[in-house]
């Protein structure tokens, strides 16, 4: 590549990081209104309990409400038409003296960041979980799966993504330090984007080679990291070869809630993706209350 394309494609990249950071900006501003009273940002008003708040998403007619019941004993109305469910249904699963709180969340209908079909309240309840349950199912095509990304992502969910290592505060004076060599962007790119969010003293420190949009999310601030994990639903009406190869996948599990085939296996694997241990407490001089342990996350010292 010559000097001329070089030059070109550094000043493309810099507008188009630019443009990403105010597209970024007034989607925030769409999504997620100043006020707090109520409008297209809120949720539903079911209480969050328990040791952890897990929420199961997924397109009408996949089988989440046969889920819902089959794990938590919790009745729940199912069709097999959309927009049976149209407000969020609570179960608990109780798991070794632990309680999770498995929320199902009306089905997602394709435009749902944008309001469709209970959309916005939908994933901004997702936002309050500790782990994302996407249920899919195996027997239609992959289009499912990227669909319900982009809703979500669209409206600042990252999954299975940590926050990007930077360390930025607002400050009277300031600079930009880079501990690695950045790749993905490039200084001046990320000067002007700090410049369009009138950022002009502030201290930002970039400890790993992030993307321009990764630097965005960290801007903006609302961005929620959440683990998820893929449900592959209706197993007993697919090829062997085609389960195999959805079991092999990052993030996933097979299941057939028609004939209870792995729903035990998901309870396990629901607690290890949330991160939690047990901790059992004692008083001094007696022996350890092994029915009524704490649940903290791991790493966690308080």
């Amino acid at each position: 590549m010559g000097i001329v394309e070089k030059v070109q494609e550094m000043a493309r990249k810099y507008h188009l990081g630019l443009l990403k950071a105010k597209l970024a900006r007034y989607r925030a501003q769409l999504l997620e209104p100043p006020t707090k009273s109520g409008g297209p940002g809120t949720g539903f008003d079911v209480q969050k309990s328990g040791d952890a708040r897990v929420a199961l998403i997924g397109f009408p007619s996949v089988g989440k409400s046969t889920l819902l019941s089959k794990v938590t004993h919790t009745a729940s109305e199912s069709a097999a038409y959309e927009f049976t469910t149209l407000t969020a249904i609570p179960g608990v699963i109780e798991y070794k003296g632990a309680r999770l709180q498995l929320l199902d969340l009306p089905g997602i209908v394709e435009g749902a960041s944008q309001g469709r079909g209970r959309g916005r309240q939908v994933v901004s309840t997702a936002k309050t979980a500790d782990l994302i349950l996407i249920m899919l199912d195996a027997t239609k095509s992959e289009e499912q799966r990227r669909l319900l990304e982009i809703e979500l992502d669209a409206v600042g969910i990252r999954l299975n993504k940590k926050r990007p290592d930077v360390v930025f505060k607002r400050k009277t004076t300031g600079g930009l330090t880079a501990t690695v060599k950045l790749t993905k962007t490039d200084e001046k790119t990320i000067r002007t984007i700090l410049a369009s969010y009138k950022l002009h003293n502030c201290d930002v420190m970039i400890r790993e080679d992030i993307t321009t949009e990764e630097f965005i999310d960290v801007l903006i601030g609302t961005r929620k990291y959440i683990p998820c994990l893929y449900v592959y639903n209706k197993i007993d009406a697919i090829s062997l070869e085609t389960m195999d190869r959805l079991a092999h996948e990052d993030h996933t599990i097979v299941i057939s809630c028609e004939m209870d085939l792995n729903l035990g296996y998901l309870v396990d694997r629901i607690w290890d993706d949330l991160g939690l241990v047990k901790v059992y407490t004692k008083k001094r001089g007696a022996h350890p209350d092994l029915a009524d342990p704490i649940c903290m996350r791991k790493g966690s010292n308080h």
